[in-house]
């Protein structure tokens, strides 16, 4: 027997029992019951089958600092394997500016949909709420890690015409002259500027800091001897260091390179423990991009950072070999490098611009 129980849905009651103009209203709110849920499915469709088709147009990678340094380096070497691995154009655009900021607003008010993703230095982004504290985003609630790359040293270098073979020299004169040797780095906030201000503190000298946008600016100038000495990435540095154009005092990392295994340690120049700051870095994109495209982009990055032939291109700028971590890895990893860098920041008095 047919069930014969009355409907309980009172808009389509009232419809029934409506007349006129009344029953047009009723009718609205009736077909606006129906048509909301048929409306939502869809768009949550669309965003899954986004995620099933991602990548399918181009993918623009921004790299926060001038062309030249290490950080475009890697972001442009990414994008070529990233680009193959892909089928679809995965360009570079250099943003450089206020210790990588401005960049990484860009990506932290782009849409999260993938197709914007950011290489930057997780020093240096680690680093500017401690030196810009009016920053307009938040550098841990508005991004996601897809991955860490590399950790690149810094390394202390000079003009060849600079009066000093050692680090030994260079603090000597230092000391007997404060505030007359200035050193470049590659931007206030940066990791060259860090390992500089970290230098002073360490060895109880006063030496001015240059700050350049961006670490081919920094080594035009230390190579024309504007600047006598530049904290500069390793990877920025390291062909001017094997031809003599630049002499390298030492390396801030706490072994050797194994590029550059003449050139010693701080700790090994000057007997000092414990010195050490390298540049780690990493994959980001906006921190609402959906979980699918996350683990999609983290597969092909990781895939990339494990390639044979990425890895030596990474070992040929100095890098210490690939560090493929799953997001929740280097969303860690930036949480406890703000820490860190803020105690840095403020106990060597670093400031932005």
């Amino acid at each position: 027997m047919l069930n014969r129980k009355p409907f309980r849905n009172r808009t389509i009651q009232r419809f029934l029992q409506a007349k006129g103009a009344r029953r047009q209203f009723v009718l609205t709110a009736l077909l606006a019951t129906i048509a909301l849920p048929l409306l939502l499915q869809p768009s949550a469709a669309i965003a899954q089958n986004a995620a099933v088709n991602y990548p399918n147009k181009p993918i623009r990678i921004i790299a926060p600092w001038p062309p030249g340094g290490a950080n475009d380096i890697l972001a442009r070497e990414i994008a070529i394997r990233l680009g193959t691995a892909t089928k679809q154009s995965v360009f570079v655009e250099n943003r450089g500016g206020s210790n990588g900021s401005i960049g990484a607003e860009a990506v932290a008010r782009a849409v999260p949909d993938g197709y914007t993703i950011m290489v930057h230095s997780v020093t240096s982004h680690a680093t500017n709420p401690a030196i810009y504290p009016q920053l307009h985003y938040d550098t841990e609630r508005d991004f996601q890690v897809v991955s860490l790359i590399t950790a690149i040293p810094q390394i202390i270098v000079v003009n060849p015409a600079f009066p000093v073979k050692t680090l030994e020299e260079m603090v000597a004169m230092a000391k007997a002259q404060p505030s007359k040797i200035s050193y470049a780095s590659y931007g206030n906030g940066s990791p060259g500027h860090l390992a500089g201000e970290l230098f002073k503190a360490t060895t109880k000298t006063d030496m001015v800091h240059v700050p350049y946008k961006g670490g081919g600016a920094a080594l035009i100038d230390t190579m024309a001897g504007h600047v006598p000495v530049y904290f500069a990435s390793i990877a920025t540095v390291m062909q001017q260091v094997k031809s003599g154009k630049l002499r390298a005092l030492a390396v801030t990392s706490a072994k050797r390179s194994l590029l550059l295994p003449d050139v010693p340690t701080v700790d090994e120049a000057l007997g000092i423990k414990g010195y050490e700051l390298s540049a780690t870095y990493g994959v980001f994109v906006p921190a609402k991009t959906p979980p699918e495209i996350v683990a999609n982009l983290h597969d092909r990055v990781v895939a990339i950072l494990k390639a044979p032939d990425f890895q030596r291109r990474l070992e040929s700028e100095g890098a210490d070999g690939t560090l493929p971590t799953t997001p929740e890895q280097g969303n860690a990893f930036l949480k406890a490098e703000v820490v860190k860098f803020a105690r840095i920041v403020r106990e060597s008095g670093a400031k932005g611009d």
